[in-house]
């Protein structure tokens, strides 16, 4: 028999430095599309074994849709919930944008007509339009509604922390998986003029031990600083649930055992936030809705909060966010909008707006958000932080809003590398039934100190698929980050390959259709039951779309994710990671209108341009920030890893932050 086919990496030259897009002779992004087909005759995509990756073209996305807000939105929010035109009105928005309707494979009975349907059209190119996409299109692959994978192979130069350890345990051990902490240069008199630097996890540490501050200290100065952010003009309401009080008690608590000369841990007196869609006692987790909490009450923390707890970490608040984690910008009408410290007009990226800003204005070390949708990546890259979506199932979920889809991860924000290590290194550890189900690899993180780390990163290839790569708005941010690419080939011998990842307006759609149905289904009995009239105006408008979805949707949508998913790992082959630009663009403007509420989809897809993978695949990525816009906005670049691959992305983010 013949062999299977694999993914070739393309060797061809790539496209010059900002040159764009390029298309190739060869199939389209359907990789095997079919068309001259009769009247009624649905499209059926090639197998995804038989597709010819190599003669795949690039094609860039579309979209269309209107920029709302004020009464405009209002408007269009009415349409969208119209029993009788609201289907109309997100039937044109669909077809628009490629969403049209997608069907999974049909029953056995009729295989026989489409493989003779397969052959008869086989090598036909010219679909175009709305055809091109998936309406009326037969998916050979079966769904696939976690993304799950083989066993992989283990990691090299890592060391091994135990999903069941202590939490204490495991973050002494990733300790010593650092360099040497060295003070000279971190700590300087008042005098003196230095750039700012923030203070990572070990200066604080290193601080509270040699005496030089206490966490009774700092607290007084987050409370002052929390406050003066809130009084600013315009105000930037990064916190929703704040008590000053609560936050001087686990202070002084810490501050008494490093008086006894007993802190828990590295994370004792480190100051964190929570997104408010994970549950921190003593606060309500509301989402960032005005009602959420009447519904869901908290018992008790998160099984991530309580982890970081045992740590001795000291909890500031709950963080604002986009409401329900629909959105990208970090709008929100109900508790305001959180503004970009780099530049208070512009938007911090969400939906983990609160946490990225928290970090980035250097009021605490750290926060856990959640990403399923890049809401952890994004305002990461905009906020200029370092933003880590891990596999998927690699966290615990309990306690989590959102914790019954399958495309959503609660993960850290950091203002280095190094702290992402540790906290990750906390805040790990899958649920008894993932690990029944997912399978995942051991839980570790890569050993810096080792003396094989830089042959280990000699030998590391990146995966970039050019064309996609350089697909932005503006070029400064592709060329940003393909100089630190360079940078870090030129530094540590690392080595970059061309590599074509097919069908990418598809993972985009079944991205789309799986976390829209499954937001959609968690709020479904609320929204029927008359909540959605207290829900803000954008996020009614994504609801009124996701209901829109149906059943054969979703379950199409799966069967792209098994498609997709062979895709990728065919690429991991090949390459260890692959690299793009965390987003299309820098933080956009914060329209004075928009802040009674924002409809702007097409910046959203601008934002969410490379971020599906991390989480309709679960793959594990993350973001570092690599430089600067002329504006003086940040520059993120992602690092996409095998799945359960943390420890070794997060050598190479290592490497790209140095």
């Amino acid at each position: 028999p013949a062999a299977r086919p694999q993914l070739r990496i393309h060797s061809a030259p790539a496209p010059a430095r900002g040159e764009g897009p390029r298309n190739r002779p060869g199939t389209d992004q359907m990789g095997g599309g079919s068309g001259g087909r009769g009247k009624g005759m649905p499209r059926a995509m090639a197998p995804v074994e038989e597709v010819d990756v190599a003669a795949v073209r690039y094609k860039p996305a579309e979209l269309q849709a209107p920029h709302l807000t004020g009464f405009p939105l209002r408007a269009f929010v009415w349409l969208l919930e119209s029993p009788l035109l609201g289907p109309l009105v997100t039937s044109i928005l669909k077809k628009q944008n490629n969403m049209t309707q997608v069907r999974p494979s049909l029953p056995p009975k009729f295989s026989f007509f489409t493989r003779r349907f397969r052959r008869a059209h086989r090598g036909f190119r010219s679909c175009s339009g709305a055809e091109q996409m998936l309406q009326h299109t037969v998916i050979p692959e079966r769904p696939m509604f976690y993304p799950e994978y083989p066993p992989q192979e283990p990691e090299r130069g890592v060391v091994t922390l135990g999903d069941d350890r202590d939490p204490v345990d495991r973050v002494e051990e990733a300790l010593s998986c650092l360099a040497p902490y060295d003070p000279s240069g971190r700590f300087t008199s008042a005098d003196e003029k230095n750039p700012f630097l923030y203070w990572k996890i070990r200066d604080f540490a290193y601080a509270y031990r040699s005496g030089i501050t206490t966490p009774s200290a700092v607290a007084e100065l987050v409370i002052a600083g929390v406050e003066e952010w809130n009084n600013k003009k315009p105000p930037m309401p990064m916190l929703i649930f704040f008590k000053a009080d609560d936050l001087r008690k686990q202070a002084d608590a810490s501050t008494k055992r490093f008086e006894k000369g007993s802190p828990i841990s590295v994370l004792d007196g480190i100051f964190f936030a929570v997104k408010d869609d994970i549950d921190c006692l003593p606060y309500p987790s509301k989402s960032a809705t005005t009602f959420f909490d009447e519904i869901r009450p908290v018992e008790k923390d998160a099984v991530a909060v309580s982890r970081l707890r045992k740590c001795g970490v000291i909890f500031i608040g709950k963080a604002n966010m986009h409401e329900l984690g629909l959105g990208v910008t970090g709008n929100n009408p109900n508790y305001g909008t959180v503004r970009n410290p780099h530049s208070v007009d512009r938007y911090t990226g969400g939906s983990s707006s609160g946490p990225a800003a928290l970090v980035s204005s250097g009021l605490c070390s750290g926060a856990i958000g959640t990403d399923g949708g890049g809401s952890v990546r994004i305002p990461s890259s905009l906020c200029g932080i370092v933003g880590l979506k891990t596999t998927f199932g690699r966290t615990d979920m309990t306690g989590v809003v959102c914790d019954a889809g399958t495309v959503e991860v609660a993960s850290p924000l950091t203002s280095s590398v190094e702290d992402s290590v540790l906290l990750y290194s906390a805040l790990a550890g899958s649920r008894p039934m993932d690990k029944l189900t997912l399978r995942p690899s051991l839980l570790c993180v890569p050993n810096l100190v080792s003396s094989e780390n830089s042959k280990i990163l000699q030998s590391v290839k990146v995966g970039k698929y050019t064309e996609w790569f350089h697909d932005v708005p503006d070029n400064e941010v592709s060329n940003t980050c393909e100089d630190a690419l360079n940078l870090l080939c030129s530094t540590f011998g690392c080595q970059i390959e061309e590599i074509i990842l097919p069908e990418l307006e598809e993972m985009r759609t079944a991205h789309l259709v799986s976390i829209g149905s499954e937001a959609f289904s968690d709020m479904n009995a609320h929204y029927q039951a008359g909540r959605r009239t207290e829900m803000t105006l954008d996020t009614r408008a994504s609801l009124a779309l996701f209901k829109s979805f149906t059943s054969a949707d979703y379950v199409a949508a799966q069967c792209l994710r098994r498609r997709i998913m062979y895709y990728h790992m065919e690429a991991f082959k090949k390459v260890d990671v692959i690299a793009t630009p965390t987003t299309g663009m820098t933080a956009p403007k914060i329209p004075p209108s928009a802040l009674k509420g924002e409809s702007d989809y097409v910046v959203s897809a601008k934002l969410m341009q490379f971020i599906f993978a991390g989480n309709l695949l679960g793959l594990p990525a993350i973001s570092v920030p690599v430089g600067h816009d002329k504006q003086g906005l940040p520059i993120g670049l992602q690092l996409i890893g095998r799945p359960w691959g943390e420890a070794s992305l997060l050598r190479v983010a290592s490497a790209v932050e140095v």
